[in-house]
């Protein structure tokens, strides 16, 4: 009766918490040098009541976040894959942040460099420019794959399977110029593996298009850099030299002058990153299950 007790008011004392907290506190107390822990040292080091802390470590288990070997947990595949995303995406930012800098001082226009994620594009990094207001984007934004140039840039050098899962989605309108058809849209990536480089032609928002070209060797895309402009279709076509320039830099920073080549005789597989694009879960992601907390 006074362990249930003293449990109630714990769990009192812990309500100021977030839900987000309480499972940052317990993945918190797996650092350290001990890979192994059992519910009683969670509760120790985290602070959070032991009934709590089970339920937790039970949905953590069942995401793939921890895993469970007897009685004890320890971190699972999923921290491991998101570990290295993470470390991947901040050695991409790292290397292509100046690169992006130089080409919008160049064209005076709003830069960005995008990721895949599912059937999305994620925004890893925007240089502002004079129409910075006027194009609606921001770090850790999300836009659909398949109406953004970024998007269909690492769409054309992708796996089939990524397209497929993108148009498994749905091709929803979001102006009059989207490209709303299956055909239509693998149509339009044939021409940019032809060209080397995507359009957005106000296909996202009305009076913005945009021009991207993707971060690749002689295999699979990983990024893709683009500018966008307000000036239309004209404006974005003289951009793409520059723009396929910077993206073909930012390889060159990131793996060397001499990668390009010796991979040409490689298989594709030997350009992609650490982790495989079905680990490419963005960690808010996660989100979607806070309901078990």
């Amino acid at each position: 009766m006074l362990d249930q007790f003293m449990e109630q008011v714990a769990e009192t004392e812990l309500a100021p918490l977030s839900l987000l907290e309480k499972a940052a506190k317990v993945l918190g107390a797996f650092e350290g040098p001990q890979p192994r822990l059992s519910l009683t040292e969670v509760v120790r080091r985290s602070g959070i009541p032991r009934s709590s802390a089970h339920r937790i470590l039970d949905q953590l288990v069942q995401l793939r976040w921890l895993d469970r070997e007897g009685r004890d947990y320890r971190m699972g595949m999923r921290m491991l894959e998101l570990g290295a995303l993470a470390s991947h995406h901040n050695r991409l930012r790292r290397a292509a942040l100046p690169l992006l800098h130089a080409l919008h001082e160049q064209t005076g226009r709003v830069v960005h460099l995008s990721v895949l994620d599912g059937a999305e594009v994620v925004c890893l990094e925007r240089i502002g420019g004079s129409e910075a207001t006027t194009v609606p984007s921001r770090v850790g934004g999300r836009m659909p794959a398949y109406c953004t140039a970024a998007g269909k840039a690492i769409l054309a050098f992708s796996d089939p399977a990524a397209v497929e899962h993108v148009l498994a989605q749905g091709l929803r309108p979001r102006t009059a110029r989207t490209l709303i058809r299956p055909l239509a849209l693998r149509s339009e990536l044939a021409a940019v593996r032809e060209r080397g480089v995507a359009y957005d032609r106000e296909e996202s928002f009305r009076g913005i298009c945009c021009v991207a070209a993707p971060l690749r060797g002689a295999g699979r895309a990983v990024a893709a850099v683009s500018v966008s402009s307000c000036r239309g279709d004209r404006e974005t076509a003289r951009l793409a030299p520059a723009v396929l320039a910077c993206a073909r830099s930012v390889w060159r920073e990131l793996y060397g002058p001499g990668r390009p080549g010796r991979a040409a005789a490689a298989p594709a597989r030997d350009l992609e990153p650490a982790v495989s694009a079905q680990a490419m879960d963005n960690m808010m992601g996660w989100l979607r299950f806070s309901e078990w907390m």
